[in-house]
Parts: C-alpha cells; sequence; structure tokens
C-alpha cells in the first residue's frame, strides 16, 4: 500500500512538472522594487513594477512622481531601486514535494492505526496484559507482556518496532501509575 502510495505521488509530481515546464516566464516572477524614504512633505513609499533590468531605476518605476519637476532628481537620489527575480516553479515545486511527503506520512499513519489492533490481536492471542486488581499483588502486572516484547524484538519488521515501542511505553505509564498511588497511599 504504501509502495503504491509512493507511486502515485511520483507521478503527480512528474505531471505538476511537466505542466509547469510548458509554462512560460511568469511576469510576477520579475520586478523593480523602489524603497523612498519621506522627503520634504512627502511620506516615504514603496513602489513595485515589472520592468526590465536595464529600466529599474526611480524614473520608470516611481509613478506617479510625488514630487514637482525640479525635486525629481533629489527625490530619486534617495530612492533605493532593486531588480528582484524569483523563479514560481521551483517555489510551485518546492511546495509539491512537501505535500506529498506530508500526504505520504499521514497514509503512514492512517495505516498503522488501521492495522494496529490487527497485531495487537495476533500478537497478544486474546490474552490481557492488564491482570484485576485482585491479581496485582506482589506480581508484575505485565508479566506476559516481557514475552510479547522479546518475540517482537527478534522480529525485524518496522511494525514490530513500533509495538514494541508502545507496549514499553505502556508498561512504564503503568508503574508510573502504580508509583504515584503507591505514594499517595503512603501519605495518607
Amino acid at each position: 500500500m504504501a509502495a503504491r502510495g509512493a507511486r502515485l505521488c511520483s507521478l503527480l509530481l512528474l505531471a505538476a512538472l511537466a505542466g509547469l515546464g510548458a509554462e512560460a516566464k511568469n511576469s510576477e516572477d520579475v520586478r523593480c522594487k523602489c524603497i523612498c524614504p519621506p522627503y520634504k512633505d512627502h511620506s516615504g513609499h514603496i513602489y513595485n513594477k515589472n520592468v526590465s533590468q536595464k529600466d529599474c531605476d526611480c524614473l520608470h518605476v516611481v509613478e506617479p512622481m510625488p514630487v514637482p519637476g525640479p525635486d525629481v532628481e533629489a527625490y530619486c537620489l534617495r530612492c533605493e531601486c532593486k531588480y528582484e527575480e524569483r523563479s514560481s516553479v521551483t517555489i510551485k515545486v518546492t511546495i509539491i514535494i512537501y505535500l506529498s511527503i506530508l500526504g505520504l506520512l499521514l497514509l503512514y499513519m492512517v495505516y498503522l492505526t488501521l492495522v494496529e489492533p490487527i497485531l495487537k490481536r495476533r500478537l497478544l492471542g486474546h490474552s490481557q496484559l492488564i491482570q484485576s486488581d485482585e491479581d496485582i499483588g506482589d506480581q508484575q502486572p505485565f508479566a506476559n507482556a516481557h514475552d510479547v516484547l522479546a518475540r517482537s524484538r527478534s522480529r525485524a519488521n518496522v511494525l514490530n518496532k513500533v509495538e514494541y515501542a508502545q507496549q514499553r511505553w505502556k508498561l512504564q505509564v503503568q508503574e508510573q501509575r502504580k508509583s504515584v498511588f503507591d505514594r499517595h497511599v503512603v501519605l495518607s
């Protein structure tokens, strides 16, 4: 199932790349950005315009010019203009790869969630890990859990490793609960 999901994601990625490769350079991928600070009684402003790199200056980008004729040169000297270029294709491909990986992880999580009850029934064989309160006494509450954990350790399966980690965590939680309740009884 995971291999089929990976194959599907790779096909989607190839289709997206083919669609993006055929696309011409977008006019929003290049721009000239001029940042003009405050000048006399005019507040500062940022101007963006799609122009070629050679036309990236205050005279071509700043429209409408906020100052009258004689002050235009002084105003433009204060402005800082930068030509910016980005690749929207690279951005789209990165997002597609990120979403594909996220989707694969989500599918893997759903797979583990659905398979977990089946694994528990197969590994534990209808035996209970937690004994009733009457049987606890001096015995270990997870007496048969260690056998199950030993069997799961011997298998090199990823799912068994996850099951082992989960059982170990449950054992630690149960021991912590018992410890807290024992301390509570002692303090009472």
